[in-house]
């Protein structure tokens, strides 16, 4: 498809932090606070370094100013999840330094504007947010739709902040009303179906299934190319279980060799407990996994990866060392060592598949960006305490309380754990109760 750009952009220094052109078209927006009070000069100067090793597509600085970094047909290197930024629009806002990372009225309100014009120029007619990573990684939007995704649900991190994360549903609403769409609940919770795959190309199939993987399955190394390649293989392409549009391919009515579970045991919540009795040349042996009712495509192959992490043979892993592996080839061969095949032409088939269609764009990113550095602080800077709080003696929530600070307006010198440090000399008061002038 054709890619064009926001007019809304005031200010372009292109990044070279970004991997070249998408893989997968534009579905979804992630928005992040900056940590820092910046503008798209200074947060364009921090993308332009090569060594910082991260990026957004655009940015929206203190004054609703909008910068672009890279342009929106590349994929921007700003969620920690290659297959999200594959398929995000990236926008970094710039917020409080401090939890709950506030932002102006002018980010937020230029921040609904550039998200219409995104959808706008790609076609969309809604902008949904679910409130859940699960539910919305494992929704397949519909062509006139995008969907919100966030950074903390990929990283060890609070982005966009407390302050944006908790007004997603309105951002979602202000957007869609101003397109003129209308939120569909009867499709939400469908996601991938077998039937959607049966009648497509090897080259299709892989396109919808692929950037299902998420940050938690990339982490297991070369899992995620290796799921897919066996998922591709072992459902026949459409001619099996695709076809009869059996949603579990990798085993809930069925073993990963096609025998019957006829020991699963359903908790009556959401796992299933498998045990198995296989036959192998030095008698049988035990195998035990668990698993998600299956719910769709995405589920059933997110199941296998738990399998193939997860399954026990007595006490001792099945597949030992192949979370983690890097080497897709050997990984192949951990799983066939394990008792999964018995052909070597299995493990050729399983990396061939893998090589010919560059499966491994999926399997987790090898050079990750580096963590979100927040602007610095000016120092010292002016606070107004609009209610009697605590003045602690040093910068910590279990520090003992000095005394209590009156409402007024106070000189802040330093900065440490969410605190600020009083020019009086009195102690620390907690930047999230005050406001910064």
């Amino acid at each position: 498809m054709a890619y064009t750009n926001s007019k809304m952009v005031v200010y372009t220094k292109l990044s070279p932090n970004h991997s070249g052109q998408r893989t997968h078209s534009i579905d979804r927006i992630s928005p992040h606070c900056v940590v820092g009070q910046v503008s798209a000069e200074s947060l364009g100067n921090t993308f332009s370094r090569s060594s910082y090793k991260a990026s957004s597509n655009y940015g929206i600085d203190r004054d609703g100013r909008v910068g672009m970094y890279v342009e929106e047909k590349n994929r921007s290197w700003c969620t920690s999840s290659k297959a999200n930024d594959q398929r995000a629009v990236t926008i970094e806002c710039a917020s409080d330094t401090y939890s709950p990372y506030r932002m102006n009225d002018a980010v937020y309100q230029t921040l609904i504007r550039l998200c219409v014009d995104i959808c706008r120029r790609n076609g969309k007619k809604k902008l949904l947010w679910f409130g859940d990573k699960n539910k919305t990684l494992s929704y397949s939007p519909r062509s006139d739709e995008m969907v919100i995704t966030v950074h903390r649900w990929f990283a060890n991190k609070s982005c966009p902040g407390d302050w944006l994360y908790s007004r997603l549903g309105d951002l979602a609403k202000k957007v869609t009303e101003e397109l003129g769409g209308e939120e569909d609940e009867t499709e939400k919770d469908k996601g991938l179906q077998a039937k959607d795959l049966a009648a497509l190309s090897y080259e299709e199939v892989i396109l919808k299934v692929g950037p299902l993987f998420t940050a938690d399955q990339q982490k297991t190394g070369v899992l995620a190319s290796l799921s897919l390649a066996q998922f591709i293989l072992e459902s026949g392409y459409g001619k099996s279980e695709l076809a009869q549009e059996a949603n579990n391919c990798f085993g809930m009515k069925k073993s990963l060799s096609g025998n019957t579970w006829a020991g699963s045991v359903w908790d009556g919540k959401s796992i299933y407990t498998k045990k198995t009795k296989e036959q192998r040349s030095w008698g049988t042996e035990t195998v035990t996994a668990q698993f998600r009712k299956y719910a769709c495509i995405e589920d059933s192959i997110a199941d296998h990866s738990a399998y193939l992490t997860g399954a026990k043979k007595g006490s001792a892993l099945r597949y030992e060392g192949l979370k983690g592996c890097a080497d897709y080839r050997k990984a192949a061969q951990i799983v066939k060592s394990g008792g999964y095949a018995t052909s070597t032409a299995y493990v050729d088939k399983l990396c061939s598949i893998i090589e010919e269609w560059k499966l491994t764009q999926y399997d987790a990113d090898t050079a990750p960006m580096e963590e979100e550095k927040p602007a610095a602080v000016k120092l010292p800077y002016l606070i107004r305490v609009g209610k009697r709080i605590d003045i602690k003696r040093s910068a910590s929530a279990s520090a003992a309380t000095a005394r209590k600070c009156p409402v007024g307006i106070y000189t802040i010198v330093a900065e440490q754990n969410g605190y600020g440090k009083l020019k009086s000399g009195a102690g620390w008061v907690k930047l999230s109760e005050v406001r910064k002038m």
